[in-house]
């Protein structure tokens, strides 16, 4: 009798890590583009959510708009789509790391808006975890109000212009944070149907709201031959990869897992600042990213110790997490 193939344990981890990956090298590739608006950039990257949710939808005969829900969706497409749109702006107005940082410490704030509109519970972990989380945000973003002028602010310059852009970005990179904590929370509220009905709605959505915010600011033009077409495409196949990886991902681990492993994010964010853009983060920076990159990490396993079961020896390992 042939042994049975079992998957190894950890494949939804290394999904979640490559899913990371792919979506760093998205932020790089924004932040390459300078010729290229960020929210056209955007409109390529929800062609990425698109196609791969379309086929899956008709497959399993879904139906796309479903009634009772379509008020929600569309709200939770109008959220996400604007939450991502201020990422992108971040991305190419502030060092990589530091956007990153910022944007990435979105699980952390959803607690915050999950306990306002669902009522979930927000004890004592979560408000020490966001409290964590707005230092390590204040040390990157290093606000001239506290810090005063004698400490840079971001990538500081001495062109005054590029200090407004910088804050600007900071500005963008924190209400980025709060948009994608608020899409989360609407996903909580939809979690009773199909992912694929929920992504294409997203798409759909995102691909016209980009596309008329694009035209709107007079950006919308097609990009520039050679490399930059190259980097547009790779922009939605990252896009596309990072999306199916994620989202297989989830349905091979708990949620508080793939958190962790997303947080990979941040390290490559350092890794291709360094590597592509010569920006060498400071220690403020540093200590932010230590901050937040804790406090997304002691968010996963808090989620991951809660859904074990009771009599999980790993559960009375974790053990104050579990409570």
């Amino acid at each position: 009798m042939a042994s049975r193939c079992h998957p190894c344990p950890y494949l939804g981890l290394l999904l979640a890590t490559l899913s990371s990956l792919f979506f760093s090298l998205c932020s790089v590739i924004v932040k390459w583009l300078v010729d290229v608006h960020p929210m056209e950039l955007a409109a390529c990257r929800f062609v990425g959510v698109l196609l791969p949710a379309l086929p899956i939808v008709l497959w399993r005969k879904e139906p796309p708009f479903p009634q009772g829900r379509r008020i929600m969706l569309l709200l939770r497409s109008f959220v996400g789509t604007t939450g991502l749109m201020l990422s992108f702006y971040a991305f190419r107005h502030m060092p990589l790391a530091d956007a990153s940082v910022v944007v990435f410490s979105v699980p952390v704030f959803v607690a915050i808006f999950a306990r306002l509109f669902l009522k979930e519970p927000c004890g004592l972990f979560n408000a020490v975890s966001v409290c964590l989380t707005l230092i390590g945000v204040v040390l990157i973003t290093r606000p001239p109000l506290l810090f005063g002028h004698s400490i840079p602010a971001l990538a500081s310059s001495p062109d005054q212009e590029e200090q407004d852009s910088d804050v600007w970005g900071a500005v963008a990179a924190f209400s980025a944070t709060l948009f994608g904590a608020n899409a989360y929370v609407l996903l909580r509220a939809l979690k009773g149907l199909h992912f694929s009905v929920i992504m294409t709605n997203f798409g759909s959505f995102a691909l016209v709201q980009t596309l008329f915010v694009t035209w709107a600011l007079g950006a919308l033009c097609v990009p520039r031959c050679g490399f930059d077409r190259i980097l547009v495409v790779a922009l939605a196949l990252f896009s596309f990869g990072g999306q199916i990886l994620l989202t297989l991902a989830l349905q091979l681990e708990q949620a508080g897992p793939v958190a962790i492993a997303r947080s990979a994010d941040i390290v490559f964010a350092f890794i291709w600042q360094v590597l592509f853009f010569q920006e060498v983060p400071n220690r403020y920076s540093i200590g932010g990213a230590i901050l937040v990159t804790s406090s997304v990490v002691l968010t996963g396993l808090r989620k991951w110790a809660l859904a074990l079961p009771e009599s999980s020896p790993l559960k009375k390992t974790l053990g104050v997490l579990a409570r």
